[in-house]
């Protein structure tokens, strides 16, 4: 997920032309965080199939597909794509059809166990026919890059279509397991009060086929996926400067995913996990029960920042590892979408060593943002 210095950072000037709002030639403009709508509100019931498109009316939203490609007698490929939406609050009563009102920005990468990395990023503004976004359903355009939903809400499919000058990815994740809903049925408080909220689910077990292409071949695409979608005021709590995310598939069925946001000492302001076990309900942990420490580091040789290859987990004395395959994964968008990020397919693993689970983990905000 990008930062919140990113996002603000997606205003454009209203005077580019849209062929101009890609990752090149891009005038920046800050948004002030208090131009915006009113909160979420109380937490009531998703409603779908409307909560898989756009919320317009908040300021930040993204919409997340990452997992694994399976090829035979080959590493597995990892995957990730994220569109991001932010709203210019500054365009809002600009009559001009050119004022940037949403800014769609999106990122792809595509990885193998033997250190493959290609990756690309574009971002437009909305308008023009090119760039779009559905407040109905999950229906998103970035000029030549989609992403939507389709069919019964039990059994949604999942389009995603990526060409990017290494690489494409044409995919179906399909549905086979009910919503996760994070926090509150969906609704996740950061803060005591209600002025820092978001709504955040996730989909996982989405199982994958399509096609994928990079060295020149084009080659079947099965596996399995992880979909994610959230929508809020602002993507970091007060005082975050970054966070890490860890969405893992288990062998048994299970599903866990762990998210935090820390400061800049590395100390966190506020956790989030929620655990999906066959047969049982949902649980979602409270504050007091997470625990997350880094353990080994990698410095990025590109940027000097240091990331975390492998992390100890507690969920409520339920002691986890999670251990990155390859370590050098950083993404630098600073640009295009504005964010260094690090992101990879990584192992879950139980305190004996043993390999529990499988998916991703995602940590941004380690590079230190530039003085003025």
């Amino acid at each position: 997920m990008l930062t919140r210095r990113t996002l603000l950072k997606w205003a454009p000037s209203p005077l580019l032309p849209a062929a101009c709002m890609q990752t090149q030639g891009l005038a920046q403009a800050q948004v002030p965080l208090s131009v915006i709508e009113p909160d979420l509100g109380p937490p009531v019931p998703l409603r779908m199939p409307q909560e898989h498109g756009a919320h317009l009316a908040y300021e930040t939203e993204w919409w997340s597909l990452k997992g694994e490609i399976n090829q035979a007698g080959e590493p597995e490929l990892g995957f990730h794509m994220t569109f991001f939406r932010a709203r210019v609050a500054s365009a809002e009563h600009n009559p001009s059809k050119f004022a940037p009102k949403h800014v769609i920005g999106a990122r792809a990468s595509l990885s193998d166990a033997k250190g493959m990395l290609l990756h690309d990023q574009r971002m437009a503004r909305v308008g023009f026919g090119l760039v779009d976004v559905s407040e109905d359903d999950m229906n998103i355009k970035l000029l030549d890059w989609t992403f939507s939903r389709s069919g019964p809400l039990a059994q949604s499919v999942f389009k995603a279509h990526i060409v990017a000058p290494d690489f494409s990815l044409d995919l179906r994740a399909i549905q086979s397991q009910d919503m996760m809903l994070h926090g509150e049925k969906g609704f996740i408080r950061r803060e005591r009060t209600l002025l820092d909220s978001s709504r955040y689910y996730s989909q996982p077990y989405l199982k994958l086929d399509g096609q994928v292409g990079y060295k020149g071949r084009k080659l079947a695409a099965t596996g399995r996926a992880w979909m994610d979608h959230g929508w809020g005021r602002s993507q970091l709590a007060l005082g975050a400067a970054g966070t890490d995310w860890i969405g893992m598939h288990l062998n048994d069925g299970s599903a866990l995913m762990v998210f935090r946001m820390r400061r800049e000492d590395g100390l966190s302001v506020w956790e989030s996990a929620s655990l999906r076990q066959p047969g049982k309900p949902d649980r979602v942990f409270k504050h007091e029960e997470i625990s997350l420490t880094p353990g080994d580091f990698w410095r990025s040789p590109a940027t000097g920042a240091k990331y975390p290859v492998t992390w100890r987990m507690a969920l409520a004395g339920t002691v986890y590892m999670v251990r990155a395959r390859v370590h050098e994964q950083e993404m630098d968008g600073s640009h295009g979408v504005g964010d260094v990020f690090w992101e990879g397919l990584s192992d879950l693993l139980d305190t004996n060593g043993r390999v529990m689970g499988s998916g991703y983990l995602e940590m941004s905000g380690y590079v230190p943002e530039p003085g003025p």
